[in-house]
């Protein structure tokens, strides 16, 4: 008997578009991550930037994607993650053409915050949208192991292609390139990916006293990590942004206590599973990102790489990276969380910190090999970290529960830049190389302490996927 037809104007759930559009939309956010670390060199040539000129293209979007991701949860939450996830896309894609365009260093770092803004309001969105039209868990694991391999391939091609277009076509095609993947990512979200609604038990409000605290806590602390690379760490502006960082975290800690409906909802860390993966993936990312941004200007600086060269010179670690995550979600289903998150960080620790001795050598093959295990440990933790904090939140907070962990995430990113660029300093040639090994080192140390958080802080029963059809059945995650 054939089943009766959809309601008129109803559009049947496509699940699977649903993830291609989600998966799209976390492609297009971290390949303007890696792919603008290929242009660093060139924007140095044509604007004459410094190390911390470069670290704000860096941090300037980071900024804006770290501080705006909670209240970009809690509008998907309110609003429905489809029509932000469209919103975001069409931000995206003006902000990069502002880029692309950008005639001084001044304007391409306020483009890139606009860019960052529209970053942050896909991504939680995409999260979301993964979790509505994958309700039973088993699935859900799968497609975020999908999701999650979506931005290690980002990862893998951004420094390709970015060393190819600045090789090719100059350091503005690199913005350029996100337009047209915007254009296919609002066209599909618009015709195809359209879950069932997400159902509410009351609107949440918009948090606006917590919004302009996190803003100026989040920017306060960026200015004082990149601006002590050029003024020093007593300077009265790095120790003036410092207190700043202080006064307003303390106003946001306020806010978001006594607030009626709070963007950082406190009891969200009653869990101390949710509470553990918030810390591994913002040291994660403190180590990953920190290296890739110091990494990129080695390679070209130190042993004399052209873009495209190094670009290729990430390819085998980032492609361990995306292998690791497809390889993440069956590890999660069979043994847990928690077993993978340790072994994950725990060899990614490992690989970093062998490479440290090696990068003296002006030897690709002689830390290749170290960069290829510390890949293979990071994509295992990704799939693995977002599948326990779903599990551990209320499916009711979804969207600014996604928004917490990438919020982490990218602040931990912009600390890795802002850290590891310090690092180096100013990039003379005889910094360089005792530069990277020491940021090998915070980068090993960091996934260490990850690696014990997650022993430590994870519960053994986040297994989220390893359960039988029936039992997931009996027990369905609610979409609300």
């Amino acid at each position: 008997m054939s089943s009766a037809p959809p309601a008129s104007g109803h559009r049947p759930d496509r699940p699977t578009l649903t993830l291609l559009a989600a998966c799209l939309g976390f492609v297009v956010v971290i390949l303007d991550v890696s792919i603008v670390n290929m242009a660093t060199k060139a924007l140095a040539g044509d604007f004459g930037g410094s190390v911390s000129g470069l670290e704000w293209v860096i941090n300037g979007y980071t900024l804006t994607f770290a501080a705006f991701l909670l209240t970009a949860g809690a509008m998907g939450d309110r609003f429905h993650p489809g029509r932000i996830f469209v919103a975001g896309f069409g931000l995206f894609a003006a902000a990069s053409l502002a880029c692309g365009a950008a005639p001084s260093l001044g304007v391409l770092v306020a483009a890139r915050v606009a860019q960052g803004v529209g970053a942050a309001l896909i991504v939680p969105s995409s999260l979301s949208l993964v979790n509505a039209g994958f309700p039973d868990p088993a699935r859900r694991a799968r497609a975020i192991s999908l999701w999650a391999a979506a931005g290690g391939l980002a990862l893998a091609l951004g420094p390709v292609v970015g060393g190819l277009l600045v090789d090719g076509l100059g350091w503005r095609s690199v913005f350029y390139v996100n337009v047209p993947l915007a254009a296919v990512g609002i066209l599909l979200a618009r015709t195809d990916a359209r879950p069932a609604p997400v159902r509410t038990a009351s609107r949440r409000s918009l948090d606006l006293p917590g919004q302009l605290f996190a803003v100026v806590a989040l920017g306060a602390l960026t200015a004082a990590a990149v601006e002590a690379n050029s003024r020093g760490l007593t300077s009265a502006t790095v120790l003036g942004c410092a207190a700043l960082f202080a006064v307003a975290l303390a106003g946001f800690a306020v806010a978001e206590r006594r607030g009626t409906d709070p963007m950082l909802p406190p009891r969200l860390f009653r869990d101390r599973t949710f509470t553990a993966t918030t810390l591994v993936g913002a040291l994660l990312n403190f180590a990953f990102y920190g290296l890739v941004f110091v990494c990129g200007i080695f390679f070209q600086q130190a042993w004399g790489y052209s873009p495209t060269a190094a670009g290729l010179a990430f390819l085998p670690m980032t492609a361990a990276v995306m292998a690791a995550n497809l390889a993440s979600g069956p590890l999660v289903r069979r043994h847990g969380a928690r077993p993978v998150l340790v072994a994950g960080n725990l060899l990614a620790a490992v690989g970093y910190l062998a490479a440290a001795p090696a990068v003296g050598a002006h030897s690709y093959a002689a830390v290749a090999a170290q960069f290829v295990v510390a890949g293979a440990g990071l994509g295992l933790v990704v799939p693995a970290m977002t599948n326990a904090m779903l599990g551990a939140a209320d499916p009711a907070h979804a969207g600014v529960a996604s928004g917490v962990l990438n919020a982490s995430r990218q602040v931990g990113g912009l600390l890795g830049v802002a850290v590891m660029g310090l690092l180096v300093g100013d990039g003379a040639p005889g910094r360089l190389v005792p530069g990277l090994r020491a940021a090998l080192l915070w980068a090993g140390g960091a996934l260490a302490v990850g690696a014990l958080l997650s022993a430590v802080g994870v519960r053994v029963t986040a297994r989220t996927a390893a359960k039988a059809p029936a039992e997931a059945r009996r027990a369905p995650v609610p979409v609300r």
